[in-house]
């Protein structure tokens, strides 16, 4: 960037207010990290997919700690204890030969907002 792009750059993005102090405006590039516009819409419409993949994710999970309380409630009502730790077990085997040693971090944090909920 040269200094005069630069320059204008800054101006575009900044305006004084009555008060006479400076704001910045936030524009999509500052948002994004992007260079280009091209590379704007590409991250945008990228993160719209990842925010609407979270909210299903989300959706899942929650579904996922209804069914464990159902569970929790089969098992406790039978005499059973709350946690199968053999189960646990093969879920976070599960969770570990799919997506790594990661895996078994978040396989663990699913097996603790499912457990007691009953």
């Amino acid at each position: 960037m040269t200094a005069t792009t630069a320059t204008a750059t800054a101006s575009a993005a900044s305006s004084a207010t009555a008060s006479g102090t400076v704001t910045s405006a936030v524009t999509a590039a500052d948002k994004t990290g992007a260079r280009t516009p091209e590379a704007v819409d590409v991250i945008e419409n990228a993160r719209e997919r990842i925010d609407a993949l979270d909210d299903r994710i989300i959706g899942l999970v929650q579904e996922r700690m209804a069914v464990s309380a159902v569970i929790q409630e089969a098992r406790i009502t039978s005499g059973g204890r709350r946690v199968s730790l053999s189960r646990e077990m093969e879920v976070l085997g599960h969770y570990r030969d799919a997506l790594g040693k990661p895996g078994t971090a978040l396989a663990m944090t699913l097996l603790e907002l499912c457990r007691g909920r009953v």
